[in-house]
């Protein structure tokens, strides 16, 4: 009798472990399934919130998309009491600053980062990292206080000496010419300058450091000089990372508000291509007329800059991401 119990009993264990087995198979297929679900909510809920955003903004928008058309981005009259409106001025205005940020900050954030992870001594690399993040957290309000009321004036009387050398340059000596006002398109680039060069700065400088320390010191090896390393290995190796630091910037640039408000002089007028008149941009435009907007043409002009705006972010990206592809694909073909 007991060894036939035994043997019941121990006929039981393997049916045990199966059934143990089967429940816990169960379990990670139900977490893994709501994990899978969950995640997929959220990837749908983006896009869904990016459609909604793009609907709300065309439905409102669309008054005045339906009375001026596509001549709304060309045009430069912005009259609100006589409902004429045009885009081309802030237009005009959003992508110079932005061209100026760039211009001025992407060499200047390049030679941080480079001295950063390749020329500053030890026990200066850690407060200059640091000042650079903590230079990314000034609200940009303050950016734009600092603007108006210490650097405007400081600009203004720089402006005769920039009228007196590059303004007598062919071309582009058009583009500093002007009466000296201190606040103006030039103006708002250059702070907008300041306030992306720690963003850009601070993810080269990542970016640099992620390249392996062997193919650095294989080039420096081989007799090459610092200059040579990081134009010959260290940019190849993390040029994606580098556009992106870039394409950051710009970003923030081009969205950029309350700075540009205090310094672009937030006029709806454009007399000459000096870089050194008053003029606007599409988030000025939005943050100063908004709130005093109407019910009607105006309020959906508005909105329609700010559909513009969007336009031209997803432009901007789109085509960084395409010169990302063919990058990959020339490294391929390399390959």
């Amino acid at each position: 009798m007991d060894s036939a119990a035994n043997e019941v009993g121990a006929s039981d264990v393997p049916n045990r472990g199966a059934g143990v087995s089967v429940v816990r198979k169960q379990k990670k297929w139900l977490g893994d399934f709501i994990f899978l679900n969950l995640t997929r909510f959220f990837a749908l809920l983006t896009l869904l919130t990016l459609a909604g955003i793009i609907m709300s903004l065309v439905i409102t928008a669309w008054p005045s998309i339906q009375k001026f058309g596509f001549s709304f981005i060309w045009t430069s009259e912005w009259n609100p009491p006589a409902e004429r409106f045009g885009a081309l001025i802030p237009i005009y205005g959003t992508i110079v600053t932005s061209i100026i940020a760039l211009v001025i900050a992407v060499p200047v954030s390049f030679g941080i980062a480079l001295f950063l992870t390749e020329l500053s001594p030890g026990w200066l690399r850690r407060p200059l990292g640091i000042a650079i993040e903590l230079l990314a957290g000034i609200p940009s309000i303050v950016y734009g206080m600092w603007g108006l009321l210490v650097f405007s004036p400081i600009f203004a009387a720089a402006q005769p000496f920039l009228k007196a050398t590059l303004g007598n340059i062919p071309l582009i000596g058009k583009l500093f010419q002007g009466p000296a006002l201190g606040i103006g398109i030039l103006c708002a680039g250059i702070i907008l300058a300041i306030m992306v060069i720690p963003f850009i700065a601070a993810v080269m400088r990542d970016v640099f450091e992620v390249t392996p320390p062997m193919l650095k010191e294989s080039a420096y090896g081989l007799g090459g000089t610092t200059w040579e390393v990081v134009w010959n290995v260290v940019l190849p190796y993390t040029k994606v990372g580098v556009i992106g630091g870039i394409m950051l910037g710009l970003g923030r640039a081009l969205g950029e508000t309350m700075a540009v408000t205090f310094v672009i002089g937030n006029t709806n007028f454009l007399n000459s291509a000096s870089l050194f008149d008053p003029g606007n941009s599409i988030t000025s435009a939005l943050a100063n007329e908004f709130a005093e907007a109407g019910q009607g043409l105006h309020t959906a002009a508005l909105i329609e800059l700010g559909l513009i705006l969007f336009g031209i972010t997803f432009v901007v990206l789109a085509l960084s991401k395409l010169l990302l592809l063919r990058l990959s694909s020339g490294e391929g073909a390399k390959t």
